[in-house]
């Protein structure tokens, strides 16, 4: 499962690349305008560091708006995937965009039929929304089942982001159900290294190290 990070900051970018396990970036307005800065700076950041798919979105409701929209936001880089809303006037965009080579990610995916629509469209991506759905007491990622069921059924090539993030353990589920991608919030990844295990048997080794005549280092 390739692991993206759901944000608009630069430094939090920077560092999870830095571990290594970076394989993308998803952005959306409400993320870009927590940084405050214009937004085509942050954009030009991003994809200077990032190798894999950036998602950028669209904010015209409709398919014509979206397909300019799409079509600049394309322009920004070669890895810019361009994030679509899952109504009518979206799939009309996704098709659109996706035959002049342009990828999709469809976002606000809240329904297995949802995602089958995007997949029918031609979107390279669909992004369910586990945690949304969690919050209103649905089963987040019953969803994911659902739809990694529908796209082996019909051998979609469509790839499904799980989104909405929330804790390590909707990180781990999206693992175990076998989805191509999940995109979690920097806190979320951060906490995917912790165990108090772990920094107890640190603690242990680098105590008894003291204890050894004549280190090297």
């Amino acid at each position: 499962m390739k692991f993206f990070l759901d944000t608009a900051d630069i430094e939090q970018i920077r560092t999870v690349n830095s571990w290594g396990i970076l394989d993308g970036v998803t952005t959306n307005p409400t993320l870009v305008s927590k940084t405050g800065r214009p937004f085509l700076e942050v954009v030009k950041e991003i994809l200077e560091e990032v190798d894999g798919p950036v998602s950028l979105e669209t904010v015209s409701l409709d398919a014509e708006g979206m397909v300019k929209e799409g079509r600049q936001l394309a322009e920004l880089g070669e890895n810019v995937v361009v994030k679509i809303p899952m109504t009518p006037e979206g799939m009309k965009a996704v098709k659109l965009l996706e035959e002049e080579g342009i990828p999709t990610n469809v976002t606000l995916i809240f329904s297995p039929t949802q995602a089958l629509i995007a997949a029918k469209a031609g979107a390279s991506y669909v992004s369910p929304f586990v945690g949304r759905l969690d919050d209103i007491s649905g089963e987040g990622m019953k969803l994911i089942r659902e739809i990694r069921e529908i796209f082996f059924n019909y051998e979609f090539t469509t790839e499904i982001i799980v989104a909405s993030v929330r804790h390590p353990m909707h990180v781990l589920e999206a693992a175990l159900v076998g989805a191509d991608i999940c995109t979690a919030p920097f806190s979320t990844i951060e906490k995917l290294f912790k165990h108090p295990l772990t920094d107890k048997g640190i603690d242990t080794f680098l105590k008894d190290w003291e204890k050894v005549p004549d280190k090297p280092f």
